[in-house]
């Protein structure tokens, strides 16, 4: 009998193994999606495998095949073995990854889409396009629009009918004649859809610099060599890394292969979006959080089609099943969101490497602050790497000012938060009619509430973190679990009134602003404000210079181009420097040099302010000297000397439960056992652990850790295997989880 081994979407390691029948035998094959019985529902799986053999007892027969043709090809199903392998994940919680988006909840057997048919239950709108063939006109007989639409094709590729009618009038006969002569073909595509659809003017490749030359052409050279390679482009800011991305997709293009951009958050980036629709027109995917179940569809089965070559997106976009993929960038590689924290828990960085080479293709790592990960992998000769030393335009680095709050008065406000040379630089800036960003990494209006009685701060009652006050919602917000509730009169450990608020948080700095500059129109962007579609709408208003201070949290470090912006300043350099984590330091420098590049991209120059109370930390005093091949030699050297990666592996072994003491057993009994194994014994691989995490309750649940690491990889996987395998042992009330080269160790 034909077997057919399945990747479900549940939390168990294995396949499971089903019957095929003689009808369905066909059809079945290895990347096809599948609708299983599972206890008492249906689940819409991944054949990983078929085999011929004696069917196991009790042994269920599949339900349905789904597609005709498989909905995974061969390379990415191979891809997403290794995943699961290296992650130690189920393989159907990573095989979910690569679904299309309605296949990921349940079966719904009359809405679930064939992949080269039409769908049923879904509505897709289609549209007519239009491209040209390579046929040959005829000297003299095409003439006005018939004459310029086959010009634009031939420039531009294929293009809806609907968007020719925009530019000519009389654009469906101009057409209609045209395909009569056999110049162009006319075919349905699926309507692209969502908030990055709507028309963009084209643009053509700008000249490049002497740098962004030698970039492309090494990219360029392992394209059309089919050369398997790692790039790590260290550019500094505005120095025109899009650039290269573009036209690295377009030798992808000409090498017939296909492309996958990530970026840190799409919502973020709308006029990154825009610059490759611009290039490429529709002939770009947009995978974003914020499209409907039909929208991400419709993006899903055009890419598998093959009717188009290059996906952006966030870190999922990692699997989005891109033909023939030959270019995997990763834009500002350095950042902690390509980590995926829950569930599957792989670094889309990390794996955008693995993916290339496994295609025999090329990846490239963008970013000004490279990641220490990535540039000891230009140190051990696992990558390459390629600099943009110079803004594109050629305007200089912003100067940067240090204020030692220690040392520096408040301004007039009162606040030394806002110090006086800030308040300085902001009333030349708007005096000179040009734009501001002010950075703090704090949300809400107050970090924390303190009874002026007994001393206590609010806590969140499911999580051991302060409460943070919002006084447009008049709540207190825990921004761990989201609990929130109103401010009350009195404290709730003593019942005293007199609560004080301390700190300052975005929405509070707002207020501060507008009270101190009342002719200034003030924005805030921050997860409170804006979140998906709502952070383009707060990012064109400053484009528009319809603000003159935009106030935001790290939402304003991401890679925005806004000319106008002349002033950066800094509120607390030193925030995140406090974190218990070893990547504090690089953290903190990568968020100052990128927020500082947001000042001085226009024709002005640019002017940073960073306040600080300890402008002397090689993290702060490097960053304002834009320094950053000095802080990578310094950190890589503290790195070595303690052991810690990347010049080392590392895993993180998380244990919570409802009650303490059974976590703090259960880490406890996982830290015996991994201290039993040889490679522990021997001395290859470090324990450290059990301890409580720094955050140690979310959610009422205790949480605990073990931290393992080796010099190198096979003797830390050896002991994780027999973690893993005991993982099973444990209470039913006990979650335990491995985190391989993890990111956040709160």
């Amino acid at each position: 009998m034909l077997l057919a081994d399945v990747a479900l979407p549940v939390p168990i390691a294995r396949a499971f193994t089903y019957a095929v029948s003689e009808a369905l035998a066909p059809r079945v094959k290895a990347g096809a999606r599948v609708v299983c019985p599972f206890g008492g529902r249906r689940l819409v799986g991944i054949v990983m495998d078929t085999r011929e053999g004696e069917p196991p007892r009790g042994v269920k027969p599949l339900a349905r095949v789904l597609d005709d043709e498989p909905a995974v090809p061969a390379d990415l199903l191979a891809f997403l073995r290794d995943v699961a392998t290296y992650y130690f994940a189920p393989i159907g919680e990573v095989a979910r990854l690569a679904l299309p988006p309605v296949d990921r909840d349940a079966a719904q057997e009359l809405a679930a889409p064939t992949l080269f048919g039409e769908a049923r239950g879904v509505a897709i709108r289609r549209v007519r396009w239009v491209a040209a063939t390579d046929r040959l006109e005829e000297a003299g007989v095409l003439r006005g629009q018939a004459a310029a639409i086959l010009a634009h094709l031939r420039a531009a590729g294929a293009t809806p009918v609907a968007r020719l009618e925009e530019r000519w009038g009389n654009a469906r006969a101009a057409v209609a004649r045209l395909e009569e002569r056999r110049l162009v073909v006319l075919e349905e595509r699926e309507a692209p859809e969502g908030p990055f659809s709507q028309p963009t003017e084209r643009d053509s490749p700008h000249e490049a610099t002497g740098a962004q030359a030698a970039a492309i052409g090494a990219i360029g050279t392992a394209l059309r060599t089919r050369t398997p390679a790692t790039f790590l482009l260290h550019g500094v800011t505005g120095s025109g890394k899009t650039e290269v991305y573009l036209r690295a997709i377009e030798a992808a293009r000409e090498a017939r292969r296909g492309s996958i951009v990530l970026v840190p958050e799409i919502a973020l980036t709308p006029q990154l979006v825009a610059r490759f629709r611009a290039r490429f027109g529709d002939d770009v995917a947009v995978l974003h959080s914020a499209l409907t179940p039909r929208e991400r569809l419709v993006m899903w089965r055009r890419l598998r089609r093959g009717e188009v070559d290059v996906a952006i997106g966030a870190r999922s976009a990692l699997f989005a099943p891109v033909r023939a993929l030959g270019l995997l960038v990763v834009d500002e590689e350095h950042d902690p969101s390509f980590k995926q924290e829950e569930g599957v828990r792989y670094h889309a960085r990390d794996m955008a490497i693995l993916r290339t080479h496994r295609a025999g293709g090329v990846c490239v790592l963008g970013s000004a602050t490279p990641s220490l990960e990535s540039e000891h992998l230009t140190r051990t000769g696992r990558a390459t790497k390629l600099r943009l030393p110079d803004r594109a335009r050629a305007q200089p680095m912003p100067e940067v000012q240090l204020v030692d709050l220690r040392r520096t008065g408040a301004g007039p406000t009162g606040d030394r938060r806002l110090s006086l040379p800030l308040h300085r630089a902001l009333e030349a800036t708007l005096a000179a009619r040009e734009q501001a960003i002010l950075f703090l990494n704090r949300r809400g209006f107050a970090p924390s509430v303190r009874c002026e009685s007994c001393g206590k701060v609010a806590t969140c009652s499911a999580c051991s973190v302060a409460l943070t006050f919002h006084k447009g919602a008049s709540v207190v917000r825990c921004h761990t679990c989201d609990f929130e509730a109103p401010l009350g009169a009195r404290c709730a450990s003593c019942g005293a009134e007199g609560l004080t608020l301390e700190g300052l948080g975005t929405e509070k700095l707002e207020e501060t602003l507008a009270t101190a500059f009342p002719e200034a129109r003030v924005a805030r962007l921050d997860r409170d404000v804006a979140s998906g579609k709502r952070v383009a709408a707060v990012l064109d208003r400053v484009r528009a210079r319809e603000v003159d201070i935009l106030v935001g949290t790290q939402m304003v470090t991401k890679g925005h181009d806004l000319p106008a912006v002349t002033l950066v300043g800094v509120i607390s350099a030193d925030a995140a420097l406090s974190i218990p984590d070893f990547r504090a330091s690089e953290r903190a420098f990568q968020l100052l040099v990128q927020v500082a590049g947001r000042a001085g991209r226009g024709d002005v120059p640019g002017r940073v302010v960073v306040q600080t109370w300890n402008p002397e930390h090689p993290a702060v005093a490097l960053a304002a000297r834009h320094d950053v091949d000095a802080f990578l030699e310094r950190e890589l050297k503290d790195r070595q000397e303690l052991g810690y990666p990347p010049v080392s592996r590392a895993a993180l072994v998380r244990v919570d439960a409802p009650d303490e003491a059974e976590a703090r057993a259960a880490c406890a009994e996982l830290a015996r056992i991994a201290r039993a194994c040889e490679p522990v014994r021997s001395g290859d691989v470090l324990v450290q652990g059990p301890a409580p995490a720094p955050i140690a309750k979310v959610r009422n649940r205790f949480r605990f850790r073990l931290m393992l690491r080796a010099a190198e990889r096979t003797a830390l996987r050896r002991v994780l295997a027999v973690l893993e395998a005991a993982r099973g042992s444990l209470p039913r009330a006990v979650r335990a989880s491995i985190d391989v080269d993890p990111v956040q160790l709160l």
